[in-house]
């Protein structure tokens, strides 16, 4: 039986959590070191999973005792963490946006994607099985040519506003995961229309930011994906998934805890509400992630999202962006 590989992870917040529960229930994985500025939290996260915990991430680059690093602290370290795996040749998985400026990802741009050390981006929704599920048989031809992909994505509730104001907004921090799930669907997007709506939250209007959005692109084939975002949902996580083509469809609804329906005089198919928090819905996905990314390593085929999935999903955002302020259709390239 292999050895464990060493996972340092750095950040240990709602994300790091999840990233270290994956870990640990991973039989080839183990949590070897723990990092966040905040000492306090690394501990908690090293004394609940196992490690070692610093303030210092840096150790983790030259302790010469990390197989991979999972990345999971703010959004503004990405790139220079990143840069720094690179240089010290560890694998890193981080997490989503890669950045907020996209002149910040596009210095490190050609040095990540010429590396021959694994770099991949924190996408899990790729790794949902029901999403990847529907994509296989899309690609399979079971509906024959895709012609229209509808994915839905509502939160419970917002984000605390301390976090929502440092997000880059709702484009770059919540629809960025849609933006990826489009290109995976259809790689190549040649134009994106979106609307911002302030519909129930005075906060995140005072914030300049929205708090539901509605996005069109068009894919070179004349492809067409809708997407719908709010930031609150009183039914529970809203994800569902609904791809259209030439010979039918295939359709993801909502999830619940259980498929037992309840029949009585007053109601029919009666169920559970809806999973009502990320980690319910997605755990799943994150340890399928950790287990793609582990592929990656081994010279594996993989569909980790590579460094330049997470460029592009930030060129959707920035079109998106700007093209609810300005009320036009914003044409996006690759380039």
């Amino acid at each position: 039986m292999a050895t464990p590989l060493r996972v340092g992870l750095i950040g240990t917040g709602r994300i790091g959590q999840v990233h270290a529960m994956s870990v640990v229930s991973h039989p080839d994985t183990t949590l070897h070191r723990v990092a966040d500025v905040f000492l306090e939290g690394a501990q908690k996260t090293a004394e609940s999973f196992g490690g070692t915990a610093t303030d210092n991430p840096d150790e983790l680059f030259s302790a010469g005792d990390v197989d991979l690093l999972i990345i999971a602290s703010p959004t503004s370290t990405h790139i220079d963490l990143i840069e720094k795996a690179i240089d010290a040749g560890i694998p890193a998985l981080c997490e989503k946006p890669i950045d907020l400026d996209i002149t910040v990802v596009d210095k490190l741009r050609d040095k990540a994607n010429s590396t021959s050390v694994p770099i991949g981006l924190g996408f899990n929704r790729r790794f949902d099985p029901h999403f990847a599920d529907l994509r296989a048989r899309v690609k399979a031809g079971d509906i024959g040519a895709l012609e229209q992909l509808l994915i839905t994505s509502r939160d419970p509730a917002p984000a605390p506003v301390d976090y929502l104001a440092v997000s880059g907004g709702i484009f770059r921090d919540m629809t960025i995961h849609d933006f990826d799930m489009a290109r995976y669907f259809v790689p190549d997007i040649v134009s994106v229309t979106a609307q911002g709506f302030n519909q129930f939250s005075s906060e995140i209007k005072e914030l300049g930011d929205y708090d539901a959005t509605a996005v069109a692109l068009r894919g070179s084939k004349d492809e067409l994906i809708l997407i719908s975002n709010s930031r609150h949902a009183a039914h529970g996580f809203d994800q569902r998934l609904e791809a259209f083509g030439t010979e039918g469809m295939l359709r993801v609804e909502n999830l619940t805890d259980t498929n037992v329906r309840h029949y009585s005089a007053t109601q029919v198919e009666a169920r559970g509400p809806y999973q009502n928090f990320f980690l319910e819905r997605y755990m799943d996905s994150y340890r399928n992630e950790l287990e793609e990314f582990l592929k990656k390593i081994r010279g594996e085929a993989s569909n980790t999202p590579t460094f330049e999935d997470g460029r592009m999903a930030l060129v959707l955002a920035n079109a998106a962006t700007e093209s609810a302020k300005s009320g036009t259709t914003i044409s996006v390239s690759a380039k």
